[in-house]
């Protein structure tokens, strides 16, 4: 699922969801529905209505079309009837299903009190701060005004229940999808802001402390995810532990074991330190045999490692080659969806994408670029980190002596980095650009040109 913000004309912002655009501004006309649409059935006598995957799923992404077309299904309603209910036509409920449809926000605000979906889980903020002017101010405050107005901060522990980890977790999900649109610098204040509530939450959650511990967990470690990218270690490494620390507390293994993951492979990858990374995955498989097997934890745990031991001042070609053959055999024995926290199976083609940068580590240029296509059917990830992967890519090529292509490479990676001001990759743009030793071309000069406006 992608999610991205296009310029339009007068400032505008839109979002694109699963091909759904919500358009950030406020709309010039009114748009009112009839109140006959409040007189068919009342979802709230359906709570499992709302807890069903799919649809949790679309209301923790605001993902409109998934949702109005459960809603239409479970009302038994045609698309004509959705229309009809909402005040439209029946050839607009359609573009809207399809994705093909615009909305704005303050449709989507009233199409859900209108449905009675639930705003608590929906609310998209304040209207008003759609209409302020785009600047780097206003992006900072987004995160904060708009994302944390979601949830107001429990007064007392009887107004924490059951939806109280969902709708926090929401949040977090939310902001992750914002990270492939928006500087880190721009999400780290409300991602620490949501972070900062939903510790005071926790101290009043009562028996729903786990739950709400589980969600603190995810939020540290979205924290710490931008902290990376930004290249401030320190800040990224103590939010890992407060995020494998409050998995612990919820008594969650496996969501202990993917933060210890994630923190191996930060010190494998952005750190530098594949030793510490090593001693990091060591535990996380022993969080990972508390809870029952699953292939999709297993093979990415041994592809990190193969990572590890591609990466240190003298690799280990042997040792990252088991762990590539073990992951290898995790992968053949999947035999269902994987378990959360992670949200697609680690299979053939992540596991290329690490044998390609396995590779690129160990100097094999022509592995590398065969693994890269192998690589191809995954699913592409956010624009930084396709990035870095692209930054990978180039090197590989480089490898192969093919230095055009690979500079020409390198410097739309650089563009990505320039763009979202992602520390982590200009820092590897340079790194790429001190590990070439040869002569100049036009290509070359190019990139040189690129990255010295960086220092600026």
């Amino acid at each position: 699922m992608s999610l991205m913000f296009t310029p339009c004309t007068h400032a505008r912002k839109a979002v694109r969801l699963r091909g759904l655009k919500l358009v950030l501004w406020h709309s010039s006309g009114d748009w009112h529905p009839p109140d006959r649409a409040r007189s068919n059935v009342d979802f709230m006598e359906l709570p499992e209505f709302w807890s069903h995957p799919v649809v949790a799923r679309a209301l923790a992404t605001c993902d409109m079309a998934t949702l109005l077309e459960e809603i239409r299904k479970a009302r038994g309603w045609t698309q004509a009837g959705l229309g009809e209910a909402l005040g439209y036509t029946q050839s607009w409920a359609s573009k809207v299903l399809r994705g093909d449809l615009s909305l704005t926000l303050d449709q989507v605000r009233v199409v859900s009190r209108t449905l009675d979906i639930p705003l608590d889980l929906l609310r998209l903020g304040d209207p008003s701060e759609s209409k302020k002017e785009d600047d780097p101010t206003n992006r900072r405050q987004f995160g904060t005004m708009a994302l944390l107005t979601i949830l107001p901060i429990p007064r007392v522990a009887s107004a924490i229940d059951e939806s109280t980890a969902r709708t926090l977790t929401a949040i977090t999900g939310q902001q992750r999808r914002l990270d492939a649109v928006l500087r880190s610098q721009d999400l780290i204040d409300g991602v620490r802001a949501h972070l900062d509530l939903a510790l005071r939450t926790r101290q009043h959650a009562g028996h729903h402390a786990a739950s709400i511990a589980a969600a603190v967990s995810e939020a540290a470690g979205f924290a710490a995810w931008l902290s990376m990218d930004m290249l401030d270690l320190g800040s990224a490494r103590g939010f890992y532990r407060k995020a494998i620390a409050s998995a612990k507390d919820a008594g969650n293994s496996l969501l202990a074991a993917y933060m210890t993951g994630s923190l191996a492979a930060f010190e494998i990858d952005a750190a530098a330190d594949p030793l510490l990374g090593l001693a990091m995955l060591k535990q996380a498989r022993t969080f990972l045999n508390q809870g029952p097997e699953s292939s999709t934890p297993t093979a990415w745990l041994e592809s990190l490692e193969a990572l590890a031991h591609a990466s240190g001042p003298r690799p280990d070609e042997t040792a990252a080659t088991q762990a590539l053959t073990r992951a290898e055999q995790a992968i053949e024995t999947a035999d269902g969806p994987p378990p959360w926290p992670w949200v697609y199976p680690f299979d053939h083609a992540k596991l290329a994408r690490t044998r390609a940068s396995v590779a690129v580590r160990l100097g094999q240029g022509e592995a590398a670029a065969r693994a890269f296509a192998e690589s191809l059917p995954s699913p592409q990830p956010a624009p930084k980190q396709a990035a870095l992967t692209t930054l990978e890519v180039a090197t590989a090529t480089c490898q192969r002596g093919e230095v055009e292509d690979a500079f020409t490479l390198a410097l739309s990676a650089l563009d990505t980095g320039i763009t979202l001001r992602s520390e982590r990759v200009l820092q590897r743009a340079r790194q790429f650009r001190y590990d070439y030793s040869g002569p100049t071309n036009p290509t070359t000069a190019r990139f040189d040109d690129r990255l010295r406006t960086t220092l600026v």
